[in-house]
């Protein structure tokens, strides 16, 4: 098979891409590469789903004031033949609470994010206590709200973006890449497991926590290692009154999800690997008093349910790395390292490769700080709006 850009990997991100390929006003031919399209061991389905401008980079802000308007009119833009998808978009909101140590960043980073069109409001303590009075206030500093913000449904944004792109002509191939055709700076070909392979102008990488692998195959060695995470459901023996995504700086993140709550605590110290085991006892040790601190009503919460999933954590400075391997691998893209924050991106960075590749340069989003030289170079491109 010949085609002008090869996909390897068929999650959000690669669908995305291969959605925005074909719809570019260019025409060019696009087969995505998908060893598992069961996605049983995916990283999107097991998303927490929240989307959010509360950021402190303006390229990660952009790609969210572009993305979320996108996922809010998901449903009728990527409807195929009269079908839509349900993606569930809620408007709920996104809230983080902050120590006073930790106040001025928040302050900075609420000023940055004014300056980038989003609508944020500032909540003293007393403020947090009327609009959320359920909630443990006597430890915070301030918080941010982000009334635009909310949540959706992982897998059906998955799906949705999967059927539009095949509607749209891209191929999908159900098969593993198992080696790559590297010659004078240029990957000339992908080697499937079937024994079959794929020729192509340009490919990127979107196999997420699996992408250092992918990369490791034409020599090049990425810091991006596959992080396992829990998402949580559970429910609270009292009533709440409606509650937005909250995320402190402990990590503590939760949302509402039909009649309790989805969330976690993610441990940036979990030992990486490929590790899809759950330990339930996490819930009880770490989430469950971090719930229980914050708000009262938890005090009796029981887990229901937990997914383990895995987050391509990029360990350089925990953003993504978008583009080529400039130098060496000219046509050779890699879009991973989102570090947790894949999914509410993927329609931007979508469209920011695909114009990359076949316009030549960025036209929508200019995301050039998030291309290798900065890895290459030792300069770190940290986002301090997780605080």
């Amino acid at each position: 098979m010949r085609v002008d850009v090869a996909i390897i990997g068929g999650g959000a991100i690669g669908a995305a891409a291969a959605y925005f390929l074909r719809s570019h006003p260019r025409a060019c031919r696009v087969a995505v590469i998908e060893r598992d399209t069961s996605y049983q061991l995916a990283s999107t389905p097991r998303a927490s789903g929240g989307v959010r401008r509360l950021f402190s980079l303006p390229e990660n802000i952009a790609l969210s004031n572009y993305s979320i308007p996108f996922f809010a009119r998901f449903d009728a833009e990527m409807a195929v033949d009269g079908e839509r998808p349900a993606i569930n978009f809620r408007k709920g909101g996104y809230l983080f609470i902050v120590p006073p140590a930790a106040v001025r960043v928040l302050e900075r980073n609420f000023e940055i994010q004014k300056a980038n069109g989003v609508q944020v409001e500032w909540l003293e303590r007393k403020d947090l206590k009327a609009k959320f009075p359920s909630m443990t206030v006597d430890d915070l500093g301030a918080g941010v709200l982000s009334p635009d913000d909310g949540w959706l449904d992982p897998y059906g944004v998955l799906q949705g973006l999967r059927k539009k792109a095949k509607a749209l002509g891209a191929e999908f191939v159900n098969d593993e890449v198992v080696g790559l055709d590297v010659e004078r700076r240029r990957l000339r070909a992908i080697r499937l497991k079937s024994g079959k392979s794929i020729e192509a102008e340009a490919v990127i990488n979107a196999a997420g926590a699996w992408a250092k692998e992918i990369c490791a195959m034409a020599g090049w060695t990425v810091p991006i290692e596959p992080m396992r995470r829990y998402e949580h459901y559970f429910e609270s023996a009292e009533a709440i009154e409606p509650l937005p995504y909250i995320k402190d700086v402990h990590r503590l993140a939760f949302r509402p999800e039909g009649k309790g709550y989805s969330g976690g605590v993610p441990n940036l110290d979990e030992p990486r690997g490929y590790n899809f085991d759950v330990d339930h006892d996490y819930f009880q040790q770490v989430v469950w008093p971090a719930l229980a601190a914050r708000f009262p009503q938890f005090e009796r919460t029981k887990e229901k349910n937990t997914m383990s999933g895995l987050y391509d954590q990029n360990e350089f400075d925990a953003t993504p790395i978008i583009g080529p391997c400039a130098g060496k691998l000219d046509n050779f893209y890699l879009m991973a390292g989102f570090s947790g924050h894949g999914l509410m991106h993927a329609p931007g960075c979508g469209r920011a490769i695909a114009e990359l590749i076949l316009d030549g340069s960025y036209q929508t989003i200019d995301l050039a700080r998030f291309g290798w030289a900065r890895i290459a170079e030792g300069r770190r491109c940290a986002e301090d709006g997780i605080v």
